[in-house]
């Protein structure tokens, strides 16, 4: 049976291995004593708030140690984890928090204001508890209110119990929860330790968010499966991350392209020791086969995967060898992972076309949280799950990214879906019409640019049109640039034909700038 409580199991069959560093503090635990702490906090969900068997919880949090113990306890207890972007906005975050129907929420001090404006407009939530400064008197210290004894479920959650909503805001603006289920969390480290021979002597550091499907899933759910170490860090910032690289012998890392491109600029790259690692990794977004080589120059390999939040974050595989052979790939499927290139009538292509990528297989997630038409509308007849991604396959069976069929952009390795930013900038008084698309950057890979018309009678400016999406969403979604034209090109059908925008924008030299 496939279930979610692999640090139970680790800890179980090792638990006086490293299991965690805690960079900000240098704490380190071994499997028993994070799987301890875990025990606690799902004891403090079943015992202390009386939660049952699929209450959600969410979580609004930095990365640190308490963000760990409440991951795996949703494992261990049947509670269901809701984690939460600490770069969303209040006004985001009560959409999730509403469709969710959390009945706790999690959080830490640095993200009080956020806090305070949500508990106002959701006072039907009875539990708030807070990792260290409450932000409001009646709010609970979570190490004041943590039971001394472990919770021990009477039997494993099912496979397909929910372990986590992943909550995306998609193509059509409108929060959905990705339903994670223990069959999806525990298939993607079995299979990920398997297919990229990862050891218990490996050592990976985790500087991108927790929130994130990504952070959760590679590598922390597999490292611990295999055995290993993970060293976490608060957030990223170049110089600790190569000062962790180097002091605690990390042997696999991943990135996205931005971080990759980051880590190359900084000082540290040209002199830290690499001589532990085994390969890097990136993620989240295609990867420039430049920072191939400027790796490879520094003796490392840097290879690319490729993953969705619906179908896991980890799906493709190659060797170090294949991943300088292969520049530009992102490898072959993993063990039981069907993948295929399809055309628009879903048919599958020959090697060398271009088509929409689909999955089917045990890493696919269970669908939308209370959305059956989103469900059905993401998979065919036949069960496969369409990404909307453009995608080729070679001769030898190696998948190459083309592009995406759909608006998503990925800025800096995180999705940005116009719909939504087009939605808030609509609501503007002086806003007409907007579209907004994705334009190359030498830093962040994409950032969004808006084409806007404005009411009649009005001279909206760019500035002002971004203080105000800065209070309703997160900074990366900001448009970098804004172009006011007379009408957006749209086809008889009525929809803006965003190809022959992006043309405009670099025909008249269009340079986004650094992000706001």
């Amino acid at each position: 049976m496939l279930h979610g409580d692999v640090l139970g199991e680790r800890a179980r069959l090792t638990p006086e291995r490293p299991a965690l560093v805690y960079v900000p503090t240098g704490e380190r635990l071994t499997y028993a004593q994070l799987s301890v702490r875990a025990g606690r906090c799902a004891a403090l969900w079943r015992r202390r708030l009386g939660l049952g068997h699929g209450d959600r919880v969410a979580v609004l949090s930095h990365n640190r140690v308490e963000f760990l113990e409440a991951f795996f306890a949703a494992g261990r207890s049947g509670v269901v984890l809701v984690p939460l972007s600490t770069r969303a906005t209040a006004h985001e975050l009560d959409k999730i928090l509403r469709d969710a129907e959390v009945a706790a929420v999690m959080y830490e001090a640095a993200l009080a204001s956020t806090v305070l404006t949500l508990a106002n407009s959701l006072p039907d939530i009875p539990h708030w508890i807070t990792f260290d400064e409450p932000a409001a008197a009646a709010h609970a210290r979570y190490a004041e209110v943590l039971p001394a004894d472990p919770f021990t479920p009477p039997a494993p959650c099912a496979p397909e119990d929910l372990y986590c909503l992943l909550y995306t805001s998609g193509t059509t603006g409108t929060p959905k929860g990705v339903m994670i289920p223990h069959r999806m969390v525990a298939w993607n480290g079995y299979n990920t330790v398997a297919c990229w021979g990862l050891r218990e002597d490996d050592v990976s550091p985790i500087f991108t968010p927790l929130y994130h499907a990504g952070g959760l899933g590679a590598f922390l759910v597999p490292i611990v499966v295999a055995g290993g170490t993970i060293v976490l860090h608060r957030g990223f910032d170049p110089a600790e991350v190569w000062r962790s690289i180097e002091g605690e012998r990390c042997t696999v890392v991943l990135g996205v392209p931005t971080i990759w491109k980051l880590l190359a600029e900084a000082p540290e790259f040209a002199t830290v020791d690499l001589s532990h690692v085994r390969w890097f990794i990136s993620g989240g977004a295609p990867l420039p086969v430049y920072l191939v080589d400027i790796y490879r120059r520094r003796g490392v390999v840097l290879r690319q995967g490729y993953g969705l939040t619906e179908v896991g974050v980890n799906c493709f595989a190659m060797t170090s060898e294949d991943a300088v052979r292969k520049a530009g790939s992102i490898g072959k499927p993993l063990m039981f992972t069907e993948a295929r290139v399809v055309d628009e009538a879903n048919r599958p292509l020959p090697p060398g076309d271009v088509g929409e990528l689909v999955f089917r297989g045990p890493h696919v997630s269970g669908g939308y949280w209370r959305n059956p038409e989103a469900t059905a509308a993401s998979r065919d007849a036949e069960g496969w799950f369409h990404t909307g991604d453009l995608a080729r396959v070679d001769e030898e069976g190696f998948f190459f990214i083309a592009g995406r069929a759909k608006d998503m952009f990925i800025s800096g390795g995180v999705n940005v879906y116009p719909a939504e930013v087009e939605g808030e900038l609509l609501q503007h008084p002086d806003v007409q019409d907007a579209a907004v698309v994705g334009v190359p950057h030498p830093t962040w890979g994409e950032v969004g640019v808006a084409f806007v018309v404005g009411r009649p009678g009005t001279a909206p400016r760019g500035e002002k049109l971004a203080d105000f999406l800065r209070e309703r969403l997160a900074k990366y979604k900001i448009p970098n640039d804004f172009v006011f034209v007379e009408e957006l090109p749209r086809t008889p059908y009525g929809k803006v034909v965003k190809g022959e925008l992006a043309a405009r924008y670099a025909q008249r030299g269009g340079q986004p700038g650094e992000k706001r």
